[in-house]
């Protein structure tokens, strides 16, 4: 019997190769998508899962009711990795650490060799809480001595040339004009591409805090905790005890702890009012509904071809009724065959895998290896069985229905409702591509605009990077060919670094600040505007007490007339000279908050050039070679301050990039299922062609009529779909504080090529059956 179906599906497929390459090529296409997409979502699942303690390892993050509602941050005070681990017995191990690239490059040096690299504080239980798995050294005892510095195993190779036996030796490190001696006490294995946090080497706290001068406090500071409970522990409840404990310690009873899992704050990392509201989960969710949507268009070219040629298989059903086999028979042999063309689509899908992964890679930046577990087998096989059963479903029903009397006495006729279910999904495919492509636009448009708005400060041309020699080294690159200006200051005008962030009470209340640290000279590279008063300057004497503010900080202090304006602090006054005008520092999805400059030209290590336009790669041919008069045996590594802010939108980039692949996919499939309808119906309709061009119709009313059908339905799915496009963008723009107007002519055009790309698909058939000989068509 299995021997009989599968000869029977075997001659089916053949019969009709045009039917079978279009089911084959649209269903391998949409299992390629998903494939591509569950090794993707993953690999975004995977991060942080390394960990042995994971099920139990917790970040501390606070909540913090503000004037606009609940501020959620992980802001956390030193002091209670320090005393809760004695005071509250649910606590396993708890360590506190600077975030993940909190501090500017550093350099460190051993045996006349030296390398940049990116390094945080720890105390104690670090290495006991994560899984960063230690060559040599105690994960108990490493981090114990205030110089003792952890490093990875690359950095050991390049540092002494072995990663074996070398605890004990010392490294020489300097960052922001900071100088230390530290004693190897450990080295780890570099960590796994799927982490969150990606460092270097790691180095006592206490080291920190003697150079901070930080005494015991519980004010809110820059630092993580990070802790594991021990088992059976309620997690919010001990939130809340923490909360009542730390508002004891202190005065503020607006702030309240509560723990987030780990792992999980890769993926879930955004809060909206103390609420988790998203992060990159909702791109992991995104690209999975889009896989999803692609592989229904595909069983639907599917189930309309299917049903359309059921006019050439009735006869088969009607005998084999009449025969006495029974419909849920039929159903299995119809469901039979579109399994097995769904693993037919496999073989070619997982073929396509292989072949688009380094580009889709490259899109991603992700290092995703084809890798097929046992999990991984097992989800391929039970989605492409369940595709199969979804393509094969109406159709197998659809079938099996006919009544063995009616189609041997050729009474069959097209009902109503298969008509309207074939319309409908022709519809719902156009409709989802109609989708797509509004989104492609929307999404070029909001990144065109992110690119080319005025930011408030000159991004372009502009490198960046650190220095040890600092003012010898800027007297002189000043100097060189292709150079217009240079200044220095604390980590980067973009990215969140050491120091930059605080709060100022002002009259009462607390401001968010963002603090920079910069040179004489940095505001005039960077090309920020004063709107009034003056910059740092060498003419007026020493500027230590003095600090330049943004036009959104008068707006949160409330000052009509800041200039001279006269800020308190614990011990160092500072003075307002001078007021600039708004500038973007933070992605576009952000507001402009209040930011103050500060004169550091002690600890300004980033080096800012402005290289004068055309004369690029001669201004950087200059630095190298300067660079490593000041730095022999170093390597000049700069970056351009455009790219560091094109990372800011690095998801949106890869959002727009896919989607422009799919929605370019899902016009594919959706055409080719247009295209084999209407050569259907061209070829059901021969005959009648061939009468009404006997009885004298032209080529162009045959056309119209046998396009007039595919064109209503193509109208009907732009009438639905963009009104549903539009709040789909507007939704998506409203996560930006800065975006574009949606306007018409998005639409319009969206409209236009989706009509023009059907038309044309349908037109094809129409018109080669409009032009074929009626002789033949009638002697047939």
């Amino acid at each position: 019997m299995l021997k009989h179906y599968l000869v029977i599906i075997y001659r089916n497929l053949s019969r009709h190769k045009s039917t079978f390459f279009i089911n084959l090529t649209g269903l391998a296409c949409g299992l390629a998508s998903i494939l591509m997409i569950c090794f993707w979502v993953n690999d975004e699942r995977s991060f942080d899962k390394y960990h042995e303690n994971d099920a139990r390892l917790y970040q501390l993050m606070t909540n913090t009711d503000g004037e606009k509602g609940i501020e959620t941050g992980k802001e956390t005070p030193h002091v209670l990795s320090e005393v809760l681990g004695q005071e509250m017995p649910e606590v396993g191990y708890i360590a506190t650490a600077t975030p993940d690239k909190f501090f500017p490059a550093f350099t460190l040096s051993a045996n006349s060799k030296k390398v940049k690299g990116n390094g945080k504080f720890a105390t104690g239980d670090f290495f006991r809480i994560f899984s960063y798995h230690l060559i040599q050294g105690s994960n108990v005892s490493v981090l114990a001595d205030k110089n003792a510095i952890v490093i990875s195993e690359s950095q050991a190779k390049i540092l002494f040339g072995s990663s074996d036996n070398i605890v004990g030796n010392t490294i020489d490190w300097e960052m922001a004009g900071i100088k230390r001696q530290c004693i190897v006490t450990g080295v780890f294995k570099d960590i796994p591409a799927n982490s969150s946090e990606h460092f270097d080497f790691v180095l006592s706290f206490d080291d920190l805090k003697d150079i901070m001068g930080m005494g015991p406090g519980w004010a809110p500071e820059p630092f993580s905790t990070y802790l594991t409970v021990k088992n059976g522990v309620d997690v919010d409840g001990f939130g809340q005890k923490l909360s009542r404990y730390v508002a004891s310690k202190s005065n503020l009873t607006n702030r309240r702890f509560f723990l987030a899992r780990f792992s999980d704050n890769y993926l879930y990392s955004t809060y909206e009012n103390g609420r988790q509201s998203g992060g990159r989960i909702e791109y992991v969710r995104l690209f999975s509904i889009i896989a999803l949507f692609i592989l229904a268009i595909s069983c639907i070219n599917f189930m309309n071809l299917s049903t359309a040629k059921a006019a050439k298989r009735v006869k088969e059903v009607g005998v084999k009724k009449a025969l006495g086999v029974g419909r849920g028979v039929l159903i299995l042999q119809y469901l039979g065959e579109s399994i097995v063309m769904s693993f037919l689509s496999l073989i070619i899908g997982i073929a396509l895998v292989f072949l688009l992964m380094p580009g889709f890679n490259e899109i991603t930046h992700k290092n995703i290896h084809v890798n097929f577990s046992t999990e991984m087998m097992w989800t391929v096989v039970v989605i492409t069985l369940l595709t199969g059963i979804l393509a094969g479903s109406y159709p197998a029903l659809y079938l099996s229905g006919f009544k063995p009397a009616t189609i041997l006495k050729g009474r069959l006729v097209n009902s109503i409702g298969e008509q309207f279910t074939r319309k409908g999904l022709v519809v719902f495919q156009f409709s989802l591509s109609v989708i797509f492509i509004v989104s492609v636009l929307v999404l070029y448009k909001q990144i065109d605009y992110v690119q080319s708005k005025n930011l408030g400060f000159d991004k372009n041309n502009v490198v960046c990077f650190e220095s040890e020699g600092k003012e010898a080294f800027l007297n002189e690159i000043q100097n060189l060919p292709g150079i217009e200006r240079a200044s220095n200051m604390i980590g980067s005008v973009i990215n969140e670094t050491f120091g930059r962030q605080g709060v100022l009470q002002w009259n009462g209340k607390g401001i968010p600040f963002q603090s920079y640290g910069v040179n004489y000279g940095l505001i005039e590279t960077l090309g920020i505007e004063i709107r009034e008063g003056r910059t740092f300057s060498k003419s007026f004497g020493s500027n230590q007490s003095e600090v330049i503010i943004n036009e959104a900080a008068a707006e949160a202090m409330g000052l009509e007339n800041p200039i001279g304006t006269v800020i308190k602090g614990q011990g160092n006054d500072t003075e307002i000279i001078g007021v600039v005008k708004n500038f973007h520092f933070q992605s576009l999805h952000e507001k402009i908050q209040p930011v103050k400059f500060r004169l550091d030209n002690n600890g300004a290590s980033t080096i800012v050039v402005k290289m004068q336009p055309g004369k690029e790669r001669e201004a950087i041919k200059n630095l190298e070679a300067t660079y490593k008069k000041f730095h022999p045996g170093m390597s000049f590594e700069y970056k351009f301050l455009d790219s560091d802010y094109q990372a800011l939108y690095a998801s949106e980039q890869q959002v727009s990039v896919l989607a422009r692949y799919f929605a370019g996919l899902s016009i594919l499939i959706s055409c080719l299922g247009l295209y084999g309808l209407s050569a259907f119906t061209a070829e059901s309709r021969l005959k009648e062609i061939g009468i009404r061009k006997v009885l004298g119709a032209g080529v162009f009313s045959i056309i119209r009529l046998l396009s007039g059908e595919f064109i209503k339905m193509i109208f009907i799915s732009i009438c639905i779909s963009l009104p549903l496009s539009y709040l789909i963008a507007k939704n998506w723009l409203d996560g930006f504080a800065f975006r574009i107007e949606l306007e018409w002519w998005c639409f319009y055009l969206t409209a236009l090529i989706t009509f023009t790309i059907a038309l044309v698909t349908i037109s094809f058939q129409s018109g080669k059956a409009a032009l074929a000989d009626p002789v033949k068509s009638l002697s047939n």
